[in-house]
């Protein structure tokens, strides 16, 4: 059997399964371009599970496409807060915005058009255009990738574009249309995520496609998919300093490009400083100070970089002035202000928690 009709063998068992095992997620109930593309945006390198408040807060607070583009860009990175990759709430404004201006806040139907948009790629782009509109597109991600692989047996990298790229031809010849098309869609995903599984054994007992599937009838499931190894991520020792005059820290606004761009922040230093190269800062810096404080070390991963975090509590003698550390511009903030009103990135959670306990 040919890899064509393979696949094209896959449609009606698939969503009949995805039918009866569905689950009710709120982006379900209605399939409008706006939810579609939020949920699409919220799920990369995120679960499910935890992405479902984080979009019913949002539509919640931005019910449209209009509403999204007004935001104020510090309440959005705050109802962001804890999904990471904040460039992706920083491209939804972006595309909002040109949604309303150029298109009368209407989606564009057509795949090419879709990814001409701020922050829209090809797969968000082909999920859009196919459970949003019921258009024969695919929409392929790292799940869609895994149950194909293992349907044809395929030892293709997954990491090269290039299998991506003939994938989504593939697919493309094969791929229905209208209500078809969105219930394909989503049924791939879903048995990626619940079935064909990443993680262990897959469920081969509950796999509808299981009497397709070249991997299983090998009984080689798990050799696939084949993706090339990551390069190492690259580590970064920081040390942050913590100002405190009573109940106030001070935090700072970081710049509006690169990393963490227009979040919020504790004072950050290249390197690990010892406590004597941090008096030997506060010196520089005018900065008086009666007591200094190591606190529990904190790591976090990006998707390229480690940061490896050492802090110190810097209680201070009087406040700081404005333009005293010329470089950070610090804001005043107490405990409440950093949970409620800025958004302080989850690399500097771990050290939130410890100034709640102090």
């Amino acid at each position: 059997m040919q890899a064509k009709e393979r696949i094209e063998k896959t449609i009606i068992p698939l969503t009949e399964w995805y039918e009866q095992n569905k689950k009710p997620l709120p982006w379900r109930m209605e399939k409008s371009p706006y939810r579609v593309w939020i949920s699409e945006i919220m799920l990369q390198q995120t679960r499910t599970s935890a992405v479902i408040p984080y979009f019913l807060r949002f539509i919640e607070r931005y019910p449209t496409v209009f509403d999204l583009a007004e935001a104020p860009d510090d309440e959005l990175m705050k109802l962001w807060e804890g999904l990471g990759y904040y460039s992706r709430a920083r491209n939804l404004k972006k595309c909002a915005r040109v949604l309303v201006e150029e298109y009368d806040g209407i989606f564009p139907e057509d795949k090419k058009t879709l990814m001409s948009l701020p922050g829209i790629g090809p797969y968000t782009a082909g999920a859009i255009a196919s459970i949003a509109y019921g258009k024969p597109t695919p929409a392929i991600d790292g799940n869609v990738l895994r149950v194909m692989m293992r349907l044809l047996a395929s030892d293709e990298d997954i990491a090269d574009e290039k299998t991506k790229r003939a994938l989504d031809e593939l697919l493309s010849s094969i791929y229905p249309e209208g209500t078809l098309s969105s219930a394909y869609t989503e049924a791939i995903m879903e048995l990626g995520e619940n079935v064909c599984i990443p993680n262990g054994e897959p469920r081969c007992n509950l796999c509808p496609l299981a009497h397709l599937c070249r991997a299983h009838e090998g009984h080689i499931e798990t050799f696939f998919p084949q993706k090339s190894p990551k390069k190492p991520r690259r580590i970064e020792p920081r040390t942050l300093l913590i100002f405190t005059y009573g109940d106030t820290f001070y935090i700072r606004k970081r710049a509006p490009k690169g990393l963490l761009a227009s979040l919020y922040e504790f004072v950050g230093l290249d390197g690990h400083l010892t406590e004597e190269q941090v008096h030997d800062y506060l010196r520089e810096q005018a900065i008086f100070c009666y007591d200094i404080t190591r606190l529990d070390d904190g790591k976090h991963i990006f998707t390229h970089i480690e940061w490896w975090m050492q802090g110190y509590l810097i209680r201070l003698v009087s406040p700081l002035s404005e333009g005293q550390i010329t470089e950070h511009a610090l804001i005043p903030a107490t405990i409440i202000d950093m949970r409620e009103k800025y958004s302080i990135p989850t690399a500097f959670k771990m050290f939130l928690r410890q100034l709640e306990r102090i």
